[in-house]
Formats: structure tokens, C-alpha cells, sequence
């Protein structure tokens, strides 16, 4: 009879500073603010990718006009989000290596990332139509910035990933621009990252919920090297009732709120994932692998019509720029010592989808199509049934 007493007061207690103050009107929302631990390991101090020293994330977010869709006018609901790895990541690269773990999307420039083994460029997110118009601002930032590119230096391949929000957006108006791409870079700043409808997802919808942009971090022991690997996702895929969180069926047991006028189409996930640990690309593509763990626990399945795209990179080394150095030095991991990073990707990665779930607003779209946000109370409740 204690225990159940005490249990009933922690569950009040969260269910209070759910919503006093916690809940999806912050973008900030983490699931530990609530009392929902995934997995063992701590995390870093903003619980996001930017724990990893000198990353960087920028958001541009666009939500304008409401009613009937004007194909190329609106309403609007699309953005751009941006991760820089490192200041000057163009001559200072970093080991990356990417992952199509279903490829019916699009992450440009990553076949030259995994041919090389290294990323050079920031990796920028937006809707699957404005890609071409991101990747020229992307473009057009990297000249601002190396005014000698394409003249006297080596031409940038951008890595710009897209998932379609067509369901929320006027996906037709390609309404995020290169401007967009280029404020977003501009803008971009360590610390705490914004989450849910904002930047490229702002028009996401992930589990038949409100989804969008979603970060997390895991900080491994003293003892495991002390490393750092934090994850950022645009999350708009999957269905009801594969949602998972914490090993509860949420997506069962919440059968209403379904999105209002319609059903999304399958979406798409894009995972980025950041760490200090001494990665060479084939241990970046192992990590870009664990991922997947991390997004099964909330019940992705990888579906046909999804874009499901992994990208890794580490900041430990540096790789010159062409043809700055024939051989350079490099620290390299112990691969037999990668487990601790599997398991701080396979939270990470957990927990971002969660966060983008839980920092979802509910949002009305083009012809009034409208998604609910993931209610909070009800997550807990369901979470203390199962003994969560």
C-alpha cells in the first residue's frame, strides 16, 4: 500500500510540471524533465547535439496563412534547420560517413561523404521541394565565406536531407529558400537547441502526431574515455501504433487525436549524429548503424514509402584541406572499446524522437488538415500503468 501511495505522488508531482511549465509550448522539453529516463547513461549539460564541443545548430522557420492551399502562396508551414560540426569545417574536415537505411529520400552530397570519408560542408535540412533552392544557399554561403571557391580553390558538395510536409504545407511554393539556408547557417550557435515545429520541422508530423526537429546527448563514464555523442532528428515518420516510448505501446493505447482530414504519407527520419570520440569513417558507419536501434525502441519500422537517412561525423581530428597536406596524423579508436559509444547512439537516438514527439504543438495546416501534439499527462499515465 506504500509503494502504491508513493507512486501515485511521483506520478502527480510529473503530471503537475507537465503542465506548469513543461509542456509542448516549450520548445526546450526534454523527456528527463518529465521523469522519463531512456536508458543508463547521463547526458550532457544541454542534452542536445550541441554537447559536442564546437557544434552548432541554426533554425529559419516559416508559418504564415491558414485555409484553403493557393499552390505557391500558402498557407505556409516549412523551414530550414542547419548543424555546422566545427568553425571553418571546410579546411579543418571531420571523419563523417553516412547511411541510407531506407532510401526513398534524399541526402545530397553524401556519396562523396562516404567516398572520402570526411564532411567539409554543414549539413542542412528542409522540405523535399525546396532541397534545390537550399542547396544553392548553401552554396552561396560557402562562397561569402571562401570567396576563392571554384576560382582558385576546390568546389563544395552541399549535404542538404528533406522529409515531406506536405500533409501541414504548401510543399508546391517551395516557400524555403536559399536565403533561408543562408540565415540559418549564419545563425546557428552552441547551447541550448530549439525542438519540435521549428526550422525543418516546422510542417513534420511523426507517429501520426506533431513532430519535427528533436536532440539529445549521452555522456559516456570517466572510466569509457568520457566521450560525448549527441543526436538531432527531423522525425516525420511512422504510424500510431508502432509508437513505443520507454517500452509502453503508447501508440496503442492513445487511439485519438488522429490527425484531422486526411492520413500523412509514410515520412521520413533524418538522424544526425555527433561525438568527440576518435571515429575513423568505417567506425562512424557502425555508429550511423546503432541508430537504428535507438529509432526501433520507439517503434520505427523503416517503412517503403519513408526517407530514412543517417549521417555521423566526429570533431576529434582534423583532416587537412586539399592539397594543404599529403599525409596527416590522425587518433584512431580501439574498435574493440566501441560499445559505450553504441549504447550512448542507441539512447541518443532514442530519446531525440521522443523529445521531437514531446515539444510537438498541435498544428493546423493547408484545407484545415491538422495534427495533434503528443499529450503529456496521458504519456505519463500510460507510462505508469506499464510499470515505466
Amino acid at each position: 500500500m506504500h509503494q502504491k501511495i508513493m507512486g501515485l505522488f511521483l506520478l502527480l508531482g510529473v503530471l503537475i510540471a507537465s503542465t506548469s511549465g513543461a509542456g509542448r509550448s516549450d520548445p526546450y522539453v526534454k523527456a528527463p524533465q518529465l521523469g522519463i529516463h531512456l536508458g543508463t547513461l547521463a547526458h550532457g549539460k544541454y542534452d542536445a547535439i550541441t554537447d559536442v564541443a564546437g557544434v552548432k545548430v541554426g533554425h529559419v522557420t516559416h508559418i504564415e496563412g491558414e485555409g484553403k492551399l493557393i499552390p505557391g502562396h500558402g498557407p505556409v508551414r516549412t523551414g530550414v534547420s542547419a548543424v555546422i560540426p566545427r568553425d571553418d569545417v571546410w579546411h579543418h574536415k571531420v571523419f563523417a560517413a553516412a547511411l541510407p537505411l531506407n532510401g526513398n529520400g534524399e541526402m545530397t552530397g553524401t556519396a562523396w561523404v562516404n567516398e572520402a570519408g570526411f564532411l567539409e560542408v554543414p549539413i542542412v535540412m528542409t522540405d523535399t521541394l525546396s532541397v534545390g533552392r537550399v542547396d544553392d544557399g548553401v552554396v552561396s554561403w560557402m562562397i561569402q565565406k571562401y570567396p576563392a571557391v571554384g576560382i582558385s580553390d576546390d568546389v563544395p558538395l552541399p549535404v542538404v536531407a528533406e522529409c515531406d510536409n506536405g500533409f501541414l504545407n504548401d510543399i508546391q511554393g517551395r516557400h524555403a529558400t536559399a536565403q533561408d539556408a543562408v540565415t540559418a547557417l549564419n545563425s546557428a550557435r552552441t547551447g541550448p537547441v530549439a525542438q519540435g515545429s521549428v526550422g525543418a520541422g516546422t510542417g513534420m508530423t511523426a507517429f501520426e502526431f506533431k513532430g519535427g526537429i528533436g536532440t539529445a546527448s549521452r555522456k559516456l563514464a570517466a572510466k569509457d574515455g568520457g566521450y560525448t555523442v549527441g543526436v538531432l532528428v527531423n522525425d516525420n515518420a511512422e504510424r500510431r501504433q508502432t509508437l513505443t516510448i520507454a517500452g509502453a505501446p503508447v501508440g496503442r493505447e492513445i487511439k485519438d487525436l488522429m490527425p484531422v482530414r486526411g492520413r500523412p504519407g509514410e515520412g521520413s527520419v533524418i538522424i544526425v549524429i555527433a561525438t568527440d570520440a576518435p571515429l575513423l569513417p568505417d567506425q562512424l558507419m557502425r555508429l550511423a548503424r546503432r541508430a537504428v536501434f535507438g529509432y526501433a525502441r520507439d517503434g520505427g519500422t523503416s517503412r517503403t514509402g519513408s526517407g530514412d537517412l543517417i549521417i555521423a561525423f566526429s570533431t576529434a581530428n582534423v583532416i587537412p584541406h586539399y592539397p594543404d597536406a599529403r599525409t596527416f596524423r590522425v587518433t584512431s579508436y580501439d574498435t574493440y572499446q566501441m560499445n559505450p559509444l553504441f549504447q550512448a547512439t542507441i539512447e541518443a537516438t532514442e530519446e531525440s524522437i521522443v523529445n521531437a514527439l514531446l515539444a510537438g504543438e498541435t498544428m493546423t495546416g493547408i484545407n484545415g488538415n491538422t495534427v495533434y501534439g503528443l499529450p503529456h499527462d496521458r504519456v505519463l499515465s500510460i507510462l505508469h500503468r506499464y510499470g515505466r
